[in-house]
């Protein structure tokens, strides 16, 4: 794998709250210069992070529903389509992680079928926050993602009590097979963690830490970095 390639893999975000005018532009400066596949960001620097990036090839993924999932279905609809005028080329969503496990799955099902046809060509991420679920929930999601047309699953928000585990990714993988791409996200900082959840089979990777990580690759294999420093 190229540098090129594992940037292309990557969605690099900034979702903190106190995240500024300043943040955002370096963010997408970084997204521009290591080629990432998109930034990740909260819906109000949609708009922003859409002139910053235009013409570049990296694409905004806006979330919705963040980070608990608890809105309303007809909320996460209008977020996305809002996110959608704005200039976002992904949403990613969570779920309502209370109804699931209240047994209300076909309400969760409903709801994500909701947003993907809202935004119909809009490649949809369906986050579940992996650290909630029992194993049946999990492949319950996945399964409901793939009748829903989902683009994804992902694995988490990066705010709930565990991120990103190879086990859950292979587990995800094994569910939704060639139907819908795997997003690990939640706790990745190194290189060798991105390799492993790679490797188990995830082909989207979300991280603040994809500048590093691509820096560690690049120290690893010798493939330049326009971020390596001396």
């Amino acid at each position: 794998m190229t540098r090129q390639q594992l940037a292309r893999m990557i969605d690099h975000t900034m979702l903190r709250a106190y995240a500024t005018e300043v943040d955002i532009r370096e963010l997408c400066q970084e997204g521009i210069e290591c080629g990432f596949a998109t930034v990740a960001i909260n819906p109000a620097w949609t708009s922003y992070c859409n002139k910053q990036l235009a013409g570049t090839g990296v694409g905004i993924c806006t979330c919705v529903g963040f980070p608990l999932g608890a809105n309303t279905a007809a909320v996460k609809v209008e977020e996305a389509r809002d996110a959608v005028r704005n200039g976002a080329t992904e949403i990613d969503m969570v779920i309502n992680i209370g109804a699931l496990k209240s047994g209300y799955g076909g309400f969760v099902q409903q709801e994500i079928s909701a947003v993907v046809k809202a935004i119909r060509g809009i490649p949809v991420k369906v986050i579940l926050e992996c650290s909630y679920l029992t194993e049946e929930e999990k492949i319950e999601v996945c399964r409901m993602s793939v009748r829903a047309g989902a683009a994804y699953v992902k694995t988490a928000t990066g705010y709930g009590q565990g991120g990103a585990t190879p086990e859950d990714v292979r587990l995800m993988r094994q569910v939704v097979g060639d139907h819908c791409g795997v997003k690990a996200a939640g706790g990745i900082r190194s290189y060798a963690e991105t390799l492993a959840l790679i490797n188990a089979g995830a082909d989207r990777i979300g991280t603040s830490a994809g500048v590093q990580i691509i820096e560690e690759m690049a120290k690893e294999t010798g493939f330049p970095s326009p971020f390596l420093r001396p």
